[in-house]
């Protein structure tokens, strides 16, 4: 469907209490006389979101809160790609005259999808002192369970993945919430079976910005909008204007995939961003020493290589444990200096095996050379103190000022250079966002830069360590936060990232499969899965599989097993490694065939090589029917269970696709047409 504009009744500029309605693909946008909105999906099945128009915007001040503007003019523009609609309204009461200019836009490839944004502009004498604006305040109802994408970052490691239940609230801002954690993707999609709204930013960079979503007792719909709260009131006089920032509206059908695919196309079609497509070398399967944590000595991860190699690992993480102190990153006094780390990389690479080095940047200890010799570094907040990194126990030097950089780079010089690595894994929650940076060495316009120019000190140890070494790869682990949408270019393997249960690793798969497709996800160790030994997560969803086991002996230090690899355990390794070597579904195109909440059991499909293979999840499953979409009608399949130990397999019609398994944990089978052959064992 084309896009398009209907002014519904004649002398709208007369009558200020008329329609105008805005279609893009299946969406339609109607604003009232009141500039409130009502958005439907008209896509097959999809039912109201809610019934009545909303007061979206508002102005929120301490004189008033202004979130109803009689509609007085309406214009139109085409351009290139599409439309631009621009509404003046007017707010006048107790002396005040406010002027609200929306600004709409719809675009050619983006149906169902527009973009929007205000701007208030005071006419009157009176000063109005404004704390916050509110923006594309949405409803959705509905008598089940409404779910909820809420991509944000806190201490509690949420799922991004929530219910939204009776007397849900959470605020979902985008900058620091704890001093660890911040950052997130700009953007929320409330959904139900039958159809998804968002709501999000669509600027270059990350905004301080607040996406609250909350659901009042006793009510049948839950709510969602954009928050720009100011840090002190802003004093609007005669003649001033505030705006907010570019934000879109968005509708679909299914989960939040869809709508998150469309934001990162969005983004990367109008606003520069460009996520990797990782080397081939990004997607083999990695053994992380930290099954040793920080007392492993170089002869525990030498004695360990053998093994290694014949399980079918193809790198060595070396982890935390070899620096002198966060900030201090020569060895410390357990090894003999850069031989000893040339000796880990010489040993690794005899064995045909790559090396990566754990590292902790931006962190640096109190008491360190670094900070002692350059304090300039330090990132410092509105009263002048250093910004405190909780869990390293550490302070947060700016990403944005010189000095940081130049030390940095140093760094990847010693690190891929001089020790010999082949790629780093960027560890922390505090790297996903800092706090504004008041610090005058770090020359900045204003103190929020540091926030919006984070991705460039990423982007400088990403080309750096290339430079070095042109397969090198560099992986961003912020533990427990929801990714920082804008750091992604600037990485080649994305991870789960210290997840809590084996359904995160997967819900987890399927936002970086929709954000930056050709991205591998390394699925972290097989240990931080349900059981420590969900395999069939890791595998099924196309996940780069891992493991930090330890052999032939624990570290002393470490509690427990110490990870020990038990023959049970190696049995299982060397079972799942191969499969994961032979398969390589990390490699595939996931699809989005299926909602993660509403389909039961859970269902994730990869394509590659003109076969599709779903991955199914569910405590136990007992012979229920499952249908597999995606087929062509016209063909009939083989489908094989890739992951039994009998590799049994059977045929399916495309014109009757349904299968009736009976399973514990998870089903993994491949699909393809029969005409080219069964699957190779």
């Amino acid at each position: 469907m084309r896009n398009s504009v209907i002014i519904v009744a004649a002398g709208l500029l007369a009558c200020g209490c008329c329609n105008m309605v805005i279609e893009s693909g299946d969406m339609t946008l109607t604003v009232n006389g009141d500039m409130h909105y009502k958005v439907v999906s008209s896509a097959e099945g999809a039912g109201e979101y809610h019934s009545d128009f909303q007061a979206a915007d508002a102005l929120v001040a301490d004189e008033a809160v202004i979130d109803s503007w009689t509609l007085r003019d309406v214009k139109e523009c085409a351009c290139e790609a599409g439309k631009t609609y621009t509404l003046h309204g007017t707010w006048k009461e107790n002396g005040y005259d406010i002027e609200k200019i929306l600004t709409i836009k719809t675009l050619d490839g983006f149906e169902g999808m527009v973009l929007v944004n205000s701007s208030y502009v005071n006419h009157s004498d009176k000063i109005l002192t404004v704390k916050a604006l509110e923006s594309n305040k949405l409803s959705v109802a509905s008598d089940e369970t409404i779910w909820s994408f809420q991509p944000t970052s806190s201490s509690r490691r949420d799922d991004w993945i929530l219910p939204v239940e009776e007397s849900f609230y959470q605020k979902n801002y985008l900058g620091m919430n704890n001093t660890d954690y911040g950052g997130g993707i700009p953007m929320v999609t409330l959904w139900r079976r039958d159809a998804n709204i968002s709501t999000g930013l669509v600027e270059p960079d990350l905004k301080l910005i607040s996406m609250p979503v909350k659901k009042v007792r006793y009510e049948d719909h839950a709510t969602m909008s954009l928050l720009q709260e100011f840090e002190e009131p802003v004093l609007m006089a005669k003649g001033d204007t505030l705006n907010t920032w570019r934000q879109f509206i968005s509708v679909g059908k299914g989960d939040f995939f869809g709508p998150l695919r469309q934001f990162a196309e969005y983004m990367e079609a109008y606003e520069g961003y460009v996520p990797q497509a990782s080397e081939p070398e990004a997607f083999e399967a990695v053994w992380c020493a930290w099954g040793y944590e920080r007392t492993f000595t170089v002869n525990e991860v030498l004695g360990t290589l053998p093994k290694v190699k014949e399980l079918g690992f193809k790198w060595v993480d070396v982890d935390d444990g070899f620096q002198i102190a966060e900030g201090d990153w020569e060895t410390n006094s357990r090894f003999n200096g850069a031989k000893d780390m040339r000796r880990i990389t010489d040993a690794i690479h005899a064995h045909g095996l790559k090396a990566k080095l754990w590292w902790a940047p931006l962190a640096a200890d109190p008491d360190t050379k670094i900070l002692r010799e350059h304090p300039e570094m330090l990132l410092q907040d509105h009263q002048g103190a250093p910004e405190y990194i909780t869990w390293w126990d550490s302070w947060y030097l700016s990403p944005v000022n010189p000095a940081t950089m130049k030390y940095t780079m140093d760094l990847v010089d010693r690190f891929i250079g001089e020790w010999g690595f082949d790629g780093l894994k960027l560890d922390g929650q505090h790297l996903n966002c800092c706090l504004p940076d008041h610090n005058h060495h770090s020359h900045l316009e204003y103190p929020e830069e540091s926030v919006e120019k984070l991705p460039e000190f990423f982007q400088g140890i990403f080309e750096r360590a290339r430079e070095i070494k042109p397969y090198s790869v560099v992986q961003i682990c912020p533990c427990g936060c929801a990714m920082n949408f804008f750091l992604t270019p600037h990485m080649n393997q994305a991870v789960a990232s210290d997840p809590t249960s084996s359904a995160q690793i997967r819900m987890k798969r399927k936002v970086y499969g929709a954000m930056c497709p050709d991205m591998a996800y390394y699925a972290d160790h097989i240990e931080l899965s349900d059981n420590e030994n969900d395999y069939g997560t890791q595998i099924g969803i196309g996940g780069v599989i891992g493991s930090k086991f330890t052999w032939p002996k624990p570290n002393p230090n470490v509690r427990g097993d110490g990870y020990l690899l038990t023959p049970e355990k190696e049995a299982a390794l060397k079972k799942w490694v191969g499969i994961y070597n032979d398969k390589m579904l990390s490699k595939g195109e996931y699809l989005n065939l299926y909602d993660i909440r509403f389909d039961v059991p859970e269902t994730h499909v990869i394509e590659k090589d003109g076969a599709l293979h779903y991955a199914f999840y569910a405590d136990s499953w007992n012979g229920d029917r499952i249908e597999l979409r995606g087929l062509d009608p016209e063909t009939e399949y083989i489908v094989t269970e890739y992951a039994s130990d009998d590799k049994k397999s059977y045929t399916v019609k495309g014109n009757d696709p349904y299968i009736f398994p009976t399973f514990d944990r998870n089903y993994l089978i491949e699909v393809r047409p029969a005409a080219m052959g069964k699957a190779e064992n």
